[in-house]
């Protein structure tokens, strides 16, 4: 970002995640960057109140209070619930305002293609918020990604009383569905999947077997009811290993034979070497990306329709839980 344009940013939606928005975009601004956080907007108008006493902005009790007081304002952050996207996104995107939604972008195929049309209609930039995308470690990865035959991605979480209104999938597992295809870029063939609620009425737990038409097979297991933090992904490719870890935010390639570079393992076949990442915070280089495209007008790196393709895998998942569970008679442990 080098224009003296400056960008004037909202936040709708100020809970946990969306403070950290409201963060970044104030430091952005300090870093320098050509963008203004005038206001943040939420129901409870206590924490909107709360969080623009924190980042020196003004707080709204609604997306039309902001509109009506910040005519100027030409991108926002959407960080309310799911259930909410399509509404808050589309007064936005009508009033001129280009979006960054967060992840899943919808709860629904139909209200993500909603969501598209309208973006293209008015002219929009519309980015979805898979954080994961802007990982130092990812970002390290894309570099040596040949081609990809089997992946085993772990997503394990303490539980929180946050986001129980969708499943684990839609919570947490999306990230990661969202790395591995677009590190493998093959349309999916199969899905098996079995998820468990534990202590929501939700699938807190599940594991997921995908096969691509490439060939290539990815195993999942995401929980938000695990003892410990986990957040790794591991994939096979030709004479390669790489073993990336999230929380991290490193990656390390383990290669046989070739010309020797990197240091030796145990095995004296096998080199190991660490990928030179870029040590950034992800929302930090995530917003800073949203703004590039806002200003450029140009495409942003996770579309609406890259969001769109891993929330139909995501439900394609859910289903096939349901599936699962109603063939195994496990209906009686939902709540």
């Amino acid at each position: 970002m080098n224009s003296d344009h400056l960008i004037h940013v909202a936040v709708v939606g100020v809970g946990a995640f969306g403070r950290n928005h409201a963060r970044v975009y104030q430091q952005l601004a300090k870093e320098g960057a050509p963008v203004r956080l005038v206001g943040v907007v939420d129901s409870n108008t206590a924490r909107a109140d709360a969080v623009a006493g924190e980042f020196g902005c003004r707080g709204f009790g609604s997306v039309e209070q902001l509109l009506t007081t910040h005519s100027e304002v030409e991108a926002a952050s959407v960080a309310v619930p799911t259930i909410h996207h399509l509404r808050t996104a589309r007064q936005l995107m009508e009033a001129g305002v280009d979006v960054l939604i967060e992840k899943p972008l919808a709860g629904s195929l139909a209200e993500a293609d909603e969501l598209i049309a309208l973006a293209a209609k008015r002219n929009r930039i519309g980015q979805v918020g898979h954080l994961e995308r802007f990982n130092p470690a990812v970002r390290a990865t894309l570099p040596v990604i040949t081609r990809p035959m089997f992946f085993e991605v772990h997503r394990l979480s303490v539980f929180t009383p946050r986001s129980l209104d969708i499943d684990v999938v839609l919570d947490l597992m999306i990230h990661d569905l969202d790395i591995v295809l677009s590190f493998v870029n093959s349309p999916v063939k199969e899905i098996r999947a079995v998820g468990l609620p534990i202590l929501s009425s939700k699938v807190d737990i599940a594991n997921v077997r995908i096969e691509f038409d490439s060939g290539c097979v990815a195993n999942f297991t995401a929980s938000r009811v695990s003892t410990e933090l986990v957040r790794k992904l591991r994939f096979f490719q030709p004479r390669q290993y790489i073993s990336v870890d999230y929380g991290r935010q490193d990656a390390l390639v383990f290669s046989v034979g070739g010309d020797g570079a990197g240091a030796p393992s145990m095995n004296p076949q096998i080199q190991v070497a660490k990928l030179p990442a870029v040590q950034e915070e992800p929302l930090h280089a995530e917003l800073k990306s949203f703004l590039d495209a806002v200003q450029g007008r140009s495409r942003p790196l996770v579309s609406l329709e890259d969001g769109r393709h891993a929330l139909a895998v995501a439900l394609d998942v859910v289903a096939a839980i349901h599936e699962h569970t109603s063939k195994t008679k496990l209906e009686s442990l939902r709540r």
